[in-house]
């Protein structure tokens, strides 16, 4: 580096705050001293997390370098998530991880929120000034366009990005990047398309692949999003968000079980993303793989311990997924799984105890729990005291309503727990997603291995009823509906059997009574739910056939 170069880069050091994250005084200070000597003059020095996140509450820093490793407690990607998720960093702040250690697994964790450089240990002055210039300068250049997104003016950083190609070519890569980015949060799918297809005409990036795949899902052309993630990820299988983005694809598509797998993929290669671990989670248990909802659900709880995503929701997940597995398990492998969802539970409401809400939480998954393993009284206790404690179903919240009508169906108040899905979906009518879960409730309002049980026999009865054995199909739909007699889509599927059986084979009457049997059971069918119109659309059928 040249005398003039070194003076630019001095002063450019000079204006900056710095600081310094490590859990052993004499880095900190060794770090302290080579900054110095670069022209850095405004340095903090801190041992962990609390009074780094303090500082960085209260102050504006620059550059942030944060050792990994910090001992007990948060290590540096806690600290580096904890600081993105608040906001406490800007976007023209520069945040570095550094290291001595470089397993892919702490590698790809803390990648998963963007540190914008690595310092491998042991570090010397010369690859700090050389590492960090760089990076400064970079920053200094495009600091207009970050100050502009910082403040959330989208159309005047979209600007700044286009005066700026024409001028600062070596940043062209950046500035597409971020151009594209813009342009998706306004919503102008159009010019974030634009942008992405002109980089891959140039060059396949896969950055621009990625983003262009998610105009695509944006624009719901799932199709051509998902092969093209697929692409993209069997030429880089550690993209992570890529991942993430096909997963999300696949269930637009209807295909929850392949998104399953994709997130099970994803979770193999970077193991420490919590968010990533939820989402598994929850979409294993809608698919009603307890095992892997459960193991998901441990490694979200245990990944929260220091995690600023700690949620009481993850332990009451787990809970639940251990409640519903142990359910009807009396054997030794039941019995373990029922007291671990009662000490997760009890965790929890140490743990969260300033949520007011979090008590009854944890007693509506406890009376499933004792229910489910034939403890009765224990779960008529709780039952009774719930009953006393809860909120009016008129102002009780979505979650805790919906949890509470599954405990009353399986401690047999089935009129009880129908009234209240009755109220929660007049008051959550425009929430579709409040509405399906009530819907998946009126509809299999058992336990998990009858409902695979069901779903099942639901399937071998329409293939049945495809290949023209009515009789086959009959005879199946039967047997489920002895599992879950109030299926609306299963009655309305008998029933529809039973017409064609009627209209092919003599016009028997008996038939026509089991259908009136089978309408007669949905008699109570919400209007919002989705089998409603068939309903209607059978009962008009049924009354021109006895006519």
């Amino acid at each position: 580096m040249t005398n003039a170069n070194t003076a630019s880069a001095g002063n450019a050091f000079a204006k900056l705050s710095f600081l310094i994250i490590d859990d052993f005084e004499n880095f900190r200070l060794s770090m302290r001293q080579m900054l110095r000597s670069c022209g850095a003059d405004k340095i903090e020095l801190v041992s962990h997390a609390t009074p780094a996140i303090q500082y960085c509450t209260y102050n504006h820093v620059d550059v942030v370098l944060c050792d990994y490793n910090l001992g007990e407690g948060k290590n540096g990607q806690h600290i580096l998530e904890e600081l993105r998720h608040k906001k406490l960093l800007k976007r023209s702040s520069l945040f570095l991880m550094v290291t001595a250690e470089t397993s892919k697994e702490m590698v790809m964790g803390a990648r998963e929120y963007q540190p914008d450089g690595y310092l491998t240990k042991p570090i010397n002055r010369a690859m700090l000034e050389t590492r960090l210039s760089s990076l400064i300068n970079q920053r200094n250049v495009l600091l207009p366009i970050n100050r502009e997104i910082d403040n959330e003016n989208f159309p005047e950083a979209i600007s700044l990005c286009l005066q700026a190609l024409n001028k600062q070519t070596r940043y062209k890569t950046w500035l597409m990047k971020t151009l594209g980015d813009l342009y998706f949060q306004l919503g102008d799918l159009a010019h974030a398309l634009k942008v992405y297809n002109d980089v891959i005409a140039q060059r396949e990036l896969s950055w621009a692949t990625l983003g262009r795949s998610k105009v695509l899902l944006a624009s719901r052309n799932y199709d051509e999003a998902v092969d093209s993630l697929r692409q993209l990820l069997s030429k880089h299988p550690d993209y992570m968000e890529a991942y993430d983005l096909l997963a999300e694809g696949l269930r637009l598509q209807g295909r929850p079980t392949q998104a399953q797998q994709i997130l099970e993929t994803a979770a193999e290669h970077s193991p420490n993303a919590l968010l990533r671990q939820k989402q598994l989670a929850e979409l294993a248990g809608a698919n009603q793989d307890l095992d892997t909802s459960c193991a998901a659900w441990r490694r979200t709880v245990a990944l929260g311990a220091h995690s600023i995503h700690d949620n009481p929701d993850h332990h009451l997940g787990l809970g639940q997924a251990l409640a519903d597995l142990s359910e009807g398990d009396p054997g030794e492998e039941g019995q373990a799984q029922a007291s671990e969802a009662l000490a997760v539970l009890a965790k929890m409401e140490r743990r969260f105890s300033d949520d007011e809400h979090i008590a009854l939480r944890s007693q509506i998954v406890q009376c499933r729990v004792h229910a489910g393993q034939g403890r009765n009284a224990q779960s008529e206790a709780i039952l009774k005291r719930l009953r006393s404690e809860l909120p009016d179903p008129s102002s009780m919240p979505a979650d805790m309503g919906l949890d509470y009508a599954k405990t009353l169906y399986r401690t047999g108040q089935e009129t009880e727990a129908k009234s209240l899905l009755g109220i929660l979906a007049e008051r959550f009518g425009d929430d579709s997603e409040i509405l399906q879960k009530i819907e998946n409730l009126l509809d299999e309002p058992v336990g998990f291995r009858d409902k695979l049980k069901a779903r099942t026999l639901n399937r071998d009865g329409i293939k049945a009823f495809e290949s023209g054995n009515l009789a086959l199909a009959v005879e199946t739909f039967e047997k489920a509906l002895d599992i879950v007699p109030g299926h609306a889509a299963l009655n309305l599927n008998l029933t529809q059997v039973l017409m064609k059986e009627y209209e092919s084979h003599g016009r028997d009457p008996e038939l026509l009574k089991r259908c009136e049997a089978c309408l007669d059971r949905l008699s109570g069918l919400p209007e919002q739910h989705r089998q409603f119109r068939r309903y209607l659309a059978l009962q008009r059928k049924l009354k021109g056939l006895g006519a």
